[in-house]
């Protein structure tokens, strides 16, 4: 395991136990973001770096019974907290890393992907590795429930132009990874980056 995936592991997993109840109010957030997919009874859909699990449920209404709903994580204490909230209910757990899917090529309709972007120690090859297993015109959703903003004053710092997630740096690195920016909003409340998988 590279030193990047252990730093992730130890990250999570020391705030996994009780990482919901130090959020409680996003689930309005993540439900908002889930219906930007425009997912349709039966589609397929992969949860990159689920943690907790806080979209499965939003993610498997959007599909219904038909629909895939498959959860990825790195850490085996955030699946663990999906459990125990009882959201593997609604979609199928995988401990796995996102760089190296357990998927077929082109198998899903769409991805979301939750605070994972800064957590990507290979942010072209990772993006890649996502479009691998979606379909063309398929939908990527870059999602977290606060704005880049908001989230560096939360954790007193100062926003740079440098971070991933910045429109200028985000565009092409999708561009370069097989996804094409059709959305960009960064707001307090928000931060939702929709991308196409390209031809």
């Amino acid at each position: 395991m590279s030193d990047d995936h252990t730093h992730v592991q130890e990250f999570f997993g020391a705030r996994a136990a009780d990482w919901d109840s130090r959020f409680p109010d996003d689930g309005p957030a993540y439900a908002a973001a889930v219906a930007e997919l425009g997912l349709h009874e039966g589609a397929r859909v992969l949860d990159a770096g689920c943690g907790t699990g806080r979209a499965l449920p939003p993610l498997r209404a959007a599909v219904g019974r038909s629909g895939l709903v498959v959860a990825a994580d790195l850490t085996p204490a955030m699946l663990q907290a999906a459990v125990r909230a009882g959201r593997d209910r609604a979609g199928r757990l995988l401990l796995t890393d996102v760089a190296a899917l357990p998927l077929r090529s082109r198998s899903l309709d769409a991805v979301f992907a939750a605070g994972l972007i800064s957590h990507l120690p290979d942010p072209v090859g990772n993006l890649t590795e996502l479009a691998r297993v979606v379909r063309p015109g398929g939908v990527l959703a870059l999602f977290h429930p606060i704005g880049r903003a908001a989230l560096a004053t939360r954790r007193g710092r100062r926003i740079t132009p440098d971070d991933l997630r910045a429109e200028p740096r985000l565009r092409p690195l999708l561009a370069g990874s097989g996804w094409r920016l059709t959305s960009y909003v960064d707001e307090d409340a928000r931060f939702l980056a929709l991308a196409v998988r390209e031809g």
